[in-house]
């Protein structure tokens, strides 16, 4: 069982000067839809972020992917209703037309890198970037796998779309790693990250004691997180102007950072990743909810003397039980 993750990988990508060619590679990429560039290009930072032999120390079959995503396939489901209602089916591209399906934004990563313990893929309003580090980090916890890469990726919406005035686009990817499996081959640890999704109805948050209602959601979400109350904690909270947005901001008051949320579920990622990469520093939270009700809170805690990546011990005594499951079926 794997539960003390280290983020030892961080990559991101913004579309400003973004070429498939160059952060890829010349061939084998130019009819994947955009997003799944973005992703595809976001990961091979992270793990060449990671540092050799971050794949390497884990059997495919215990290597894990989960990626969030709103939007990555809205604009080419539109231009296949297009195609579809102007000159039929028959003109769909046989190379995009699989992309209907969201699922698969997130297969090419797997197939290149051979992640082969799981692959997963979150649309939650706004959260859904959240949701994978959530879901991807329980699958791990459960032994389903033993290492994870997972994050956000956004593509444009097409105009006239609900949201295209605040659309997203790009990508985040973070690799996650066993604290003592980072130790035995010297990684480096940018912190821990710690996720927690929930609800509040858009009703409850509209009606009197709406803000009390998700004061209360905050501080059930962050309890399980092993934070210690030893202080308020510095918060980020990526919210729109929605009841469910001014609930939580009333319940937050002046105590947070107010960040506006685009369209998609890729800003509350990039707020992690950035909030990782700024090295060692106090933990803080980073909140998210999105008008229908979905919300999720991340605990960053970034890496410093007392974010140790664990000892040689520990990485021999995780290797055995690691060789036990493997002899064992699991």
């Amino acid at each position: 069982m794997t539960a003390d993750l280290i983020v030892t990988g961080v990559g991101t990508v913004r579309p400003e000067g973004f070429d498939f060619k160059t952060a890829l590679g010349p061939r084998g990429y130019k009819y994947l839809p955009t997003a799944s560039q973005y992703f595809l290009a976001a990961a091979k930072r992270a793990l060449a972020d990671a540092g050799p032999g971050t794949l390497e120390a884990t059997r495919a079959e215990r290597r894990g992917a989960a990626v969030g995503t709103n939007s990555a396939a809205a604009s080419l489901h539109d231009a296949m209703d297009r195609t579809v209602m102007e000159t039929g089916a028959a003109d769909l591209s046989p190379a995009t037309a699989p992309y209907f399906s969201i699922n698969l934004f997130g297969s090419r990563l797997a197939t290149e890198h051979e992640l082969k313990g799981f692959n997963l893929t979150f649309a939650s309003p706004r959260v859904a970037g959240l949701e994978a580090l959530e879901t991807g980090r329980r699958a791990l916890a459960a032994g389903r796998a033993r290492w994870l890469l997972a994050g956000a990726t956004e593509q444009v919406l097409a105009e006239g779309e609900p949201g295209a005035e605040t659309s997203e686009a790009g990508a985040v990817a973070l690799v996650l790693e066993p604290a003592a499996a980072v130790a035995a081959r010297g990684g480096r640890a940018y912190g821990r990250v710690a996720v927690r999704s929930f609800f509040l109805p858009p009703s409850v948050a509209a009606a009197r004691g709406g803000a009390e209602r998700a004061r209360a959601l905050i501080d059930g979400a962050l309890d399980p997180l092993g934070h210690v109350p030893d202080g308020p904690l510095p918060i980020t909270a990526v919210l729109d102007d929605s009841p469910v947005g001014e609930a939580f901001a009333a319940a937050l008051g002046e105590r947070a950072e107010y960040v506006p949320a685009g369209a998609g579920c890729l800003e509350p990622v990039a707020r992690v990743a950035a909030a990782l990469a700024g090295g060692t520093g106090p933990a803080r939270v980073v909140l998210t909810a999105a008008a229908e009700g979905n919300a999720a809170v991340c605990l960053v805690t970034p890496g410093g003397p007392d974010t140790g990546v664990g000892t040689q011990a520990e990485a021999q005594a995780e290797a055995q039980a690691e060789a036990r499951a493997e002899e064992g079926g699991g």
